[in-house]
């Protein structure tokens, strides 16, 4: 059944890494070497990963994302005890393509067919969005891919989610916007997106401003609600 509070959406914009990509698949599909460090080592990866982010805008000390990934991996594998450049070197290629979630091209196709417009709002820089989307078949379902590049800082910093009605001429009401990252969630809420927030890992909210029109655990339920 529509949602009331998505009457209006005219952009559906996503979060890239974690909402539409799954950011364990690098490790799932090249760290055996890593054995039953293996999720210990892609946990960490991506909790240095985001933090790394947020300090760097916080330091006022840009690094694009490539180089912040590679960071975290560097003080992931440490963490853990490895050292081996060249898996250092695999995982990062492999980064470059993960493999998209079951639920993202027929979420994108349903939101087309209802004449809505598509895009990605991510601290991916170019270059990784460009590679991600290309090897996930997604360029045919999406009108933009949108980079914190071209504000030169991460998420949550509001700059970011105003790219989007920049990008398409509409109003922060008029965009819904989905997450799996309850902090980016709350985050773009907070500015005045209507966010569905994709829980996919039954994770609780996160203390912060921002509300959040409702939650669905599959992409399969987005498009029934606009």
């Amino acid at each position: 059944m529509p949602h009331p509070q998505l009457e209006k959406i005219k952009v559906c914009a996503f979060d890239a890494y974690g909402t539409l990509f799954n950011v364990h698949s690098a490790v799932a599909r090249g760290g055996q070497a890593l054995g039953d460090k293996a999720q210990a080592v892609s946990d960490t990866w991506r909790l240095k990963q985001l933090q790394y982010t947020w300090l760097r805008s916080l330091m006022k000390n840009h690094a694009d994302f490539w180089q912040v990934t590679s960071e975290g991996l560097a003080f992931a594998l440490e963490a853990h005890g490895v050292d081996d450049p060249e898996l250092h070197k695999s995982l990062m290629n492999l980064y470059m393509t993960l493999d998209a979630y079951d639920d993202v091209i027929p979420c994108l196709q349903a939101l087309k067919a209802r004449g809505l417009q598509t895009a990605i709002l991510s601290n991916g820089n170019r270059a990784m969005l460009d590679a991600a989307t290309d090897s996930a078949g997604l360029n045919d379902v999406l009108d933009a891919s949108l980079s914190i590049d071209d504000v030169g800082i991460y998420k949550p910093d509001p700059s970011v989610y105003q790219m989007v009605g920049d990008r398409f001429g509409v109003t922060a009401d008029e965009i819904c916007f989905m997450s799996t990252n309850a902090w980016d969630a709350s985050a773009a809420a907070d500015f005045g997106f209507n966010v569905v927030w994709l829980n996919r890992f039954g994770q609780i909210p996160e203390n912060l401003p921002g509300e959040l029109v409702t939650q669905i655990t599959s992409l399969d339920e987005l498009a029934s609600l606009l």
